[in-house]
């Protein structure tokens, strides 16, 4: 591959995926609206319009975004200038920089080159995952503090205890899938999943580690700070949280934070959990069902299935985020913590030791 054609491909992968998941921002900002909407059978957004039309009210992230940029831009007197401004840059910059470890495909060739749809095929891909997206709350808690008000102050504090209540049993409930498939390396975790377990089920993590998906899952949501774990803003106790005192474009890269959280969360979900790009029973060359029944595909198709089964898989839990938001109430702060030390963690270190366990009765042969 030479440096121009491997630079060009850089450059397209970079650019795609930001392209794929900044759309996805905007589309999640009104599908929002429009879950709560239907959830609380309500209209939801209608107002916003062009040249007559509504079209289910799409047009109100455009409205939002002018609205953000055209808002006057104030500063706190008694805020501090430097941090207060560069919070938010610090919410949003993890967020972006997660996406490159997250496999969207198979590796394709393009001219006689075999290119990965990944930006950055590391071999630490779950731990640069883990070390990047626990910066975030450095953004959270910088606002609060250099906003210099007390509310914001207590969100900011709320949000690095929930994100040191929560990583931890984040982390530990992925163990269970590295000891599974025995790599930290995201493509490689999504290329294992293809085989099939008992001869007919995918070995998607969440067949093989269900407890480890439903803990994920909730740390997840907390780490995202989503309801029911969304003390750090919660509005009927700290006005706004850690945002209180922002507005104009600051606070619209708070909530692009938000939503870019849910969607790299998502897509991280789908390729721990569910196979990733990998479509069941599909193979290079086709369709391989149990019983020795296969159906020929052309490889172009089945890289669209396989796209397509990822983006799809990724949508579904965006929108599961969206559900869960207008079901539940929020947590309280004892219950938050609780849950994170009392239950999830004792839950995980468990779930390591049954997964290792097994995994040594079978290589010994003893079931």
């Amino acid at each position: 591959m030479t440096p121009l054609f491997d630079l060009a491909v850089s450059v397209a992968r970079v650019a795609v995926f930001l392209t794929f998941c900044l759309t996805l921002v905007v589309v999640l900002t009104w599908l929002e609206r429009k879950g709560a909407a239907y959830i609380q059978d309500r209209r939801g957004p209608n107002r916003a319009r062009i040249l007559g039309l509504t079209l289910g009210g799409i047009f109100h992230p455009l409205a939002d975004a002018l609205k953000f940029l055209f808002k006057e831009d104030f500063i706190p007197d008694n805020a501090h200038r430097l941090f207060y401004q560069m919070a938010p840059m610090f919410a949003l910059a993890p967020a972006l920089m997660t996406i490159a470890v997250i496999p969207f495909g198979p590796p394709v060739t393009i001219a006689g080159h075999k290119v990965a749809l990944q930006i950055a095929d590391l071999n630490v891909g779950i731990l640069y995952l883990f070390a990047i997206s626990g910066m975030t709350v450095y953004g959270v808690v910088l606002a609060g503090w250099a906003s210099n008000s007390k509310y914001p102050l207590l969100g900011g504090l709320r949000s690095s205890a929930q994100m040191l209540s929560y990583e931890v049993s984040m982390g530990l409930s992925v163990v269970g899938i590295l000891m599974v498939f025995r790599s930290v390396q995201l493509s490689e975790i999504a290329r294992g999943q293809g085989e099939l377990l008992l001869g007919f089920l995918p070995k998607w993590g969440v067949f093989v580690q269900p407890l480890g998906f439903i803990l994920f899952l909730v740390a997840l949501y907390a780490e995202a700070n989503r309801t029911p774990f969304d003390l750090p803003e919660g509005e009927s106790e700290l006005v706004a949280g850690y945002h209180t005192e922002y507005g104009s474009f600051k606070f619209s890269m708070f909530m692009m934070a938000e939503y870019l959280h849910m969607v790299v969360g998502s897509a991280v979900l789908a390729t721990l959990f569910f196979g990733g790009w990998q479509f069941p029973y599909l193979a290079d060359t086709g369709f391989l069902f149990p019983g020795g029944i296969s159906l020929a595909v052309p490889a172009w198709a089945v890289l669209v299935l396989r796209i397509g089964s990822f983006v799809a898989k990724t949508l579904f839990f965006c929108w599961l985020y969206i559900w869960v938001r207008w079901t539940i109430p929020r947590f309280r702060y004892d219950q938050v913590m609780r849950l994170g030390w009392k239950v999830m963690l004792p839950l995980a270190l468990l779930n390591i030791f049954v997964t290792g366990l097994v995994l040594l009765l079978i290589d010994r042969g003893g079931v």
